[in-house]
């Protein structure tokens, strides 16, 4: 029995198949802790689950050792847990991260006194996705003892067939950050787990994953939409289509090679194997699902507006990744809350400029808004 225990908040696909299994691979207990009945009560019914990973080293391994505790009904378990936990973990969505927050101050209060800091890690899709938790946890217990450190993933999880098994890429990709780890202990000693790189600065790596993988694979998604095409690797397949989904990935680039001297060649091999993950035919993946909440996606530090953002700072052309924002602007999946919602305000008699600051954030005295403006005023005049 392992003497090593991690809470992880989120049992869906990336909890499962990506932290869980890699902390069961170091030597975890993991506790899972999730709201959703269907799938705890699935969790509590099993004692292992299959990861199916599938690409150019296509592998299956059986994940087993862990428990599975409903945080909305059973709150004081997840306290318990978490003040016997040596590792905290989320895969919760960056929105979720401050309802969790009030569990995780009340497991830490109920931590010992004597016991080591606790290793909290929120695996988020977001910029400085554990410093968001770590503010929500503070409003909740200002003295807390545990450590929080940022980190960046990368793994494609496309929708599954149900059940507790998961496919998944078998490229994967999380860098945590090192340095929060300095100094509390005199020996800067970080967890050993399995599969992570750590590393001194984060926000190259947090970055370049963002304005790569996640740009190329919206812009493939609203391009492919755009010309009617259901499936990514179909979009892809087109040379039209793939120009574009390339000339904005030249953007962020000179970008990423500009602004954290990333070598070009490297930078450029990043691409190419980004464009064989997103086109793996053995994760077929839908542009309507890779689009979806288009209203995140189109905000100020996001995947298209914030590189363009940057590069307009530094005097340096965006009309590829603009082009591929016009794309997002004709995202119409009725099944989409965010694309209702971005539909509606595009019909509601705002002019350019004002939804604009709407949609982006970005504001008029900005470099890169009377581009925006005009993009937007195309979708408009449609």
């Amino acid at each position: 029995m392992s003497t090593k225990t991690a809470v992880h908040f989120g049992a869906g696909n990336i909890g499962r198949g990506f932290v869980a299994q890699f902390l069961h691979v170091s030597g975890y207990e993991v506790v899972f802790a999730d709201v959703n009945d269907e799938i705890i009560a699935e969790l509590q019914a099993s004692d292992s689950y299959h990861v199916h990973e599938i690409g150019e080293n296509s592998t299956s391994s059986v994940v087993d050792n862990f428990r599975a505790i409903n945080s909305r009904t059973h709150e004081a378990d997840v306290v318990a847990a978490i003040a016997a936990a040596d590792v905290v973990t989320t895969a919760v969505g960056a929105r979720i991260l401050q309802f969790i927050a009030p569990v995780i101050a009340k497991g830490l209060d109920a931590r010992p006194k004597a016991a080591a800091k606790l290793t909290i890690i929120a695996c988020e899709n977001a910029l400085g996705g554990t410093d968001i938790l770590a503010e929500h946890v503070r409003k909740h217990s200002p003295a807390h003892n545990a450590v929080f450190a940022n980190c960046a993933i990368d793994r494609i999880v496309p929708e599954q067939g149900g059940g507790l098994d998961v496919t998944i890429e078998s490229f994967f990709e999380w860098v945590v950050d090192r340095t929060p780890f300095r100094g509390h202990d005199g020996t800067g000693a970080t967890p050993d787990i399995h599969g992570i790189t750590w590393v001194d600065d984060l926000a190259p790596y947090i970055e370049r994953k963002l304005f790569t993988v996640n740009t190329a694979h919206a812009a493939a998604a609203y391009h492919g939409m755009d010309r009617g095409w259901v499936s990514i690797r179909e979009a892809l397949a087109t040379p039209e289509l793939q120009a574009e989904v390339r000339a904005a990935l030249a953007e962020t680039k000179a970008l990423m090679v500009a602004k954290h001297e990333f070598d070009d060649d490297e930078q450029q091999a990043y691409i190419e194997k980004t464009l064989i993950r997103i086109s793996n035919p053995h994760l077929p993946d839908t542009c309507e699902r890779v689009g979806r909440n288009p209203m995140r996606k189109l905000s100020r530090n996001e995947r298209f507006i914030g590189p363009a953002a940057e590069l307009a700072e530094r005097g340096m052309p965006a009309w590829d990744l603009l082009n591929a924002v016009g794309a997002a602007l004709r995202f119409d999946a009725p099944g989409d809350e965010e694309s209702v919602q971005l539909q509606e305000l595009l019909s509601s008699g705002l002019r350019a400029d004002e939804l604009a600051v709407a949609i982006t954030g970005i504001e008029p005295d900005h470099p890169l808004f009377p581009h925006l403006v005009e993009v937007i005023q195309l979708r408009l005049n449609r």
